[in-house]
């Protein structure tokens, strides 16, 4: 399994299926941030990461140009993931409180990361077709992740993102709605329990507090914790 899951990163990393993105990620490479003038930036696709024998798997939006995209790991490196990975720490889903480079040691613990685009987009926003592009990607990983009993969903574009996922795609657009701690248990998939993303337009305006987001994580792990006494 764990092979499976390296041969499946190093094709997210080779993959150039969406002409836009590919240039963008690699003009911010080239050009980069003054803050960052004198590191190499990854500007490739960013794969997912955590524990290959992960019970909850964690969907975003996509990398940040000067966070994933120089880094190359998720949530690492930008104001989101300095919000967020303290966060995994203090639910116990990683084994340190910040995650600065692929380097730094950060360890997911029962979790995996991953992304509804593999490629930072302008202006954050990725296109119809450049998420249908990247699908198969999550639609893979979850075959190569046997043990996921649930989803927390970071945004509504992961949430739609999943929702068109095979099995997911039955479900009822009207049942199914986004809202932030909303959970849904529909009979033979995963769970699913959805949060405002911890963008810092979320998290600076306190639209999504330390506290709201706490919660989420207290409940994940209250979900797994249960799912084992039916076991």
């Amino acid at each position: 399994m764990e092979n499976d899951l390296k041969q499946l990163e190093q094709e997210i990393i080779a993959c150039r299926k969406c002409p836009r993105l590919v240039a963008w990620r690699e003009e911010v490479a080239r050009v980069k941030r003054k803050a960052y003038r004198d590191q190499e930036y990854w500007g490739k696709p960013v794969p997912g990461f955590g524990d290959p024998n992960a019970r909850l798997l964690i969907l975003g939006l996509a990398p940040a140009a000067h966070g994933a995209n120089r880094t190359g790991r998720m949530f690492t490196g930008d104001g989101s993931g300095d919000f967020f990975i303290p966060a995994l720490y203090r639910a116990g889903f990683a084994n340190q409180p910040s995650s600065k480079s692929r380097t730094d040691g950060l360890r997911l613990i029962d979790c995996w990361l991953t992304a509804s685009a593999r490629c930072a987009p302008p202006a954050n926003k990725p296109t119809t077709e450049e998420l249908n592009n990247c699908r198969p990607w999550l639609e893979a990983e979850f075959d190569l992740l046997p043990n996921i009993q649930g989803v927390v969903l970071l945004g509504k574009i992961a949430f739609d993102n999943l929702l068109k996922l095979p099995g997911y795609s039955d479900l009822s657009k009207k049942e199914y709605r986004f809202a932030h701690n909303a959970l849904y248990q529909p009979g033979g998939l995963s769970w699913m329990l959805c949060s405002y993303h911890p963008s810092m337009q979320n998290t600076q305006t306190g639209r999504l507090t330390k506290e709201m987001f706490d919660q989420i994580w207290q409940r994940a792990r209250q979900l797994l914790t249960s799912s084992l006494d039916t076991v």
